[in-house]
């Protein structure tokens, strides 16, 4: 006669009515990149320079087959006063309509130094064979303190943002990638003389294998009158460990 503990009765319960948390999947990420720019603009404006090193990670969560999903990443930032951590966190829903497939969420970028950067999306993305559309739409009262919402009735609610990107393996373990990202800022932030502007990145990453990834791409932004250096096209280097 076998005996069953309460604890065993309820795992396998579980795994029979949830099968989905059966084959729920936990990884990390971490890399060391020469310079860290977001949408074109780099995140460290204080040392504006080629080569600015950021340590960037983070962790992911599926749950199984459902399609769910959680995660977070982090990398060091300095744009804000006070601030020198950028902390993403960031859930959604990943399916498929025929041979395309698409992927909702909600993503919130988090400065634990300085609130006043903190901004929260929702976005959307459909990939049909090497191409991936995606748009982010905000949402929080201010787009990255454009607005000033903190300290003015002025908001960056309604800004977005699409990217078309290109992924291709071109050989083995080599793939080549390039995108090209349009910000259109909220009516508010328009009318303190920001402009929108066009971001781009071409660039390829080999995979070594066991998880570990060399990448290498030029990324800016246009308009660089208004913005300055911070959109200046960079060769940015990195190496990155996925566990």
């Amino acid at each position: 006669m076998h005996r069953f503990s309460l604890k065993t009765l309820t795992l396998a319960f579980a795994a029979v009515a949830v099968p989905g948390l059966a084959s729920a999947q936990l990884t990390a990420n971490v890399s060391l990149t020469s310079n860290y720019k977001f949408r074109g603009q780099d995140q460290d404006v204080n040392r504006i320079k080629a080569v600015n090193p950021a340590i960037q990670g983070g962790f992911d969560y599926s749950f199984g087959d459902s399609g769910f999903y959680v995660g977070n990443w982090n990398s060091s930032v300095d744009w804000l006063s006070g601030n020198s951590i950028e902390a993403d966190f960031y859930g959604g829903y990943k399916f498929k309509a025929g041979e395309v497939d698409l992927d909702v969420g909600a993503l919130t970028y988090v400065y634990p130094g300085n609130t006043s950067g903190n901004t929260t999306e929702l976005y959307g993305a459909a990939t049909y064979g090497p191409f991936t559309a995606k748009y982010s739409h905000t949402v929080s009262k201010d787009y990255f303190g454009w607005a000033g919402a903190k300290t003015s009735s002025n908001r960056g609610r309604n800004t977005g943002y699409l990217n078309l990107a290109f992924a291709q393996e071109v050989a083995p373990s080599v793939t080549l990638k390039a995108s090209v990202g349009y910000t259109r800022f909220a009516s508010d932030i328009k009318d303190l003389g920001v402009p929108n502007y066009v971001d781009y990145s071409v660039g390829g990453a080999y995979d070594f294998g066991a998880g570990l990834s060399l990448s290498a791409a030029v990324a800016g932004a246009n308009k660089k009158g208004f913005f300055g250096d911070a959109n200046k096209a960079r060769l940015i280097v990195s190496l990155t460990k996925t566990l």
